[in-house]
């Protein structure tokens, strides 16, 4: 706690609050003169809760059992597709700011604050979520902690900053494609995606219904376990959230990496892949002693299944806002909704079966290993408004490949731990995949590689 906070952890903050060696108060007002500082280089944030804050603060200061709050006063911030009682819930765009506002919170938020953490801000994204960048067109880019000229990635860009840039310990995003694990590449940080449907995505604006996934980031492990921890249980407002009791992970990872089959995503996972990002999974693999590689069959062409889902479920709900709002959408977006308005059913439907079909086949990977590692990006954070990259010597637009090996796993719902390998100079990202509801796995492997100073989240210089 050193200095204004900017770098303790959620875990240290909840200790020295509980002891009374801080006051939550003392910590918030801390994080909201940061946020004032340092937010309008970051442009992480685009609704600062300040008195919401203050008063949350003093709650927790007030709780009589402070020690049993495993949050206590630690702030978090929330992407801005996230209901917040009294925000109109933007998602990112232009039309959702004459929504009424948000009469209640989102359950995660209700739950995170249950644990004692306090809400500080809503966060940029990119529009609708259709993005890998954290550029917005109406809020402007989110901006890389570690180089301002660089993308955060997307669309959880906003969130990746705050957590990287010292502004916040715990922020949450959403993942349909890859909008935590990308940002948590580029921007140097870990990055939770947890079981698709293991947590409530109630009160919260989607993108695409049977892809969307919610979860934490935060500079280290054990951090992404507590908020995971406190985020947990079934929900009845969410039809798709499972009826699985809390399964808390904080706990079991100390049990580091005792049994566990590792093995390296190779094929695909190869394939276009930078020297940094090669690179940064064999650092991994090679602390894991992970040294059987698999391929995760027909990769390729789950990302291309992910895209038609995407575009068809991502068009059928913005159908009424494209005929009435065509020209308030950012034209990037507005131009992939409308194509994929325009995909033929048929289509749709072989997307569906192949899925099914490849869920089975990567899940016989899951009898052999209990964790698999491959990149999170093809390659570290991209400049601003960069259109283009080279994969395998072939310019290639950039925006829609920034999550080549992101896309295949979050297809079929599968838990990631994204990891940040500290490379120089910019840091760049590693997913660690595991069977379904086997979020203590990668958690496990992730404070592991902390643990041996393999992952680490840098501090910006």
């Amino acid at each position: 706690m050193a200095g204004d906070g900017a770098w303790a952890s959620a875990a240290e903050i909840a200790k020295a609050v509980a002891s009374g060696r801080t006051s939550a108060a003392t910590v918030v007002d801390a994080t909201l003169a940061r946020i004032d500082a340092r937010n309008p280089a970051l442009n992480a944030f685009t609704a600062v809760t300040a008195e919401r804050a203050r008063e949350r603060a003093c709650a927790v200061d007030a709780a009589p059992d402070k020690a049993k709050l495993p949050l206590a006063g630690v702030p978090f911030a929330v992407k801005n597709l996230f209901d917040i009682a009294g925000l109109a819930t933007a998602a990112g765009s232009k039309i959702n700011r004459a929504h009424p506002p948000a009469s209640r919170d989102a359950p995660l938020i209700e739950r995170l604050e249950a644990a004692g953490a306090v809400l500080v801000g809503a966060l940029n994204m990119g529009e609708y979520a259709y993005d890998f960048t954290g550029e917005n067109v109406h809020d402007g880019p989110s901006r890389n902690p570690h180089d301002l000229s660089r993308m955060t990635g997307g669309s959880s860009g906003g969130s990746g900053g705050a957590v990287a840039g010292g502004l916040v310990p715990l922020a949450l995003g959403s993942d349909t494609n890859g909008s935590i694990r990308v940002p948590s590449s580029f921007c140097g940080i870990f990055g939770l995606k947890p079981t698709y449907g293991r947590l409530t995505r109630a009160r919260t604006f989607p993108f695409v219904t049977s892809l969307d996934h919610l979860g934490p980031f935060a500079r280290n492990a054990r951090d992404l376990a507590l908020g995971y921890d406190a985020m947990q249980g079934p929900d009845p407002d969410d039809p798709v959230c499972a009826q699985k009791a809390a399964e808390p992970v904080a706990g079991l990872l100390g049990r580091g990496l005792d049994g566990l089959r590792i093995a390296v995503a190779g094929g695909y996972f190869r394939q276009g892949a930078f020297p940094e990002a090669l690179e940064a999974v064999r650092r991994v693999a090679k602390a894991l002693d992970a040294r059987d590689e698999v391929e995760i069959p027909e990769a390729a062409r789950a990302r291309a299944a992910a895209y038609v889902v995407t575009a068809t479920e991502g068009a059928a709900l913005h159908l009424e806002r494209l005929r009435k709002h065509a020209h308030d959408f950012d034209p990037a977006v507005r131009d992939r909704l409308i194509a994929g308005a325009m995909v033929p059913a048929a289509l749709v439907a072989k997307a569906q079966v192949f899925r099914r079909w490849y869920r089975a086949r990567v899940l016989d990977l899951f009898a052999r290993y209990d964790a698999i590692i491959a990149p999170a990006t093809p390659c570290t954070a991209p400049r601003i408004g960069q259109q283009t990259f080279l994969l395998d010597g072939v310019e290639m637009p950039l925006r829609p490949n920034v999550g080549i090996y992101t896309q295949p796993i979050s297809f079929i719902g599968l838990p990631v731990a994204a990891v940040p390998v500290p490379l120089e100079p910019l840091p760049i990202g590693v997913q660690i995949v595991a069977a379904p509801w086997r979020e203590d796995i990668v958690l496990r492997v992730a404070h592991t590689l902390e643990q041996m100073n393999v992952a680490a989240a840098p501090r910006p210089l």
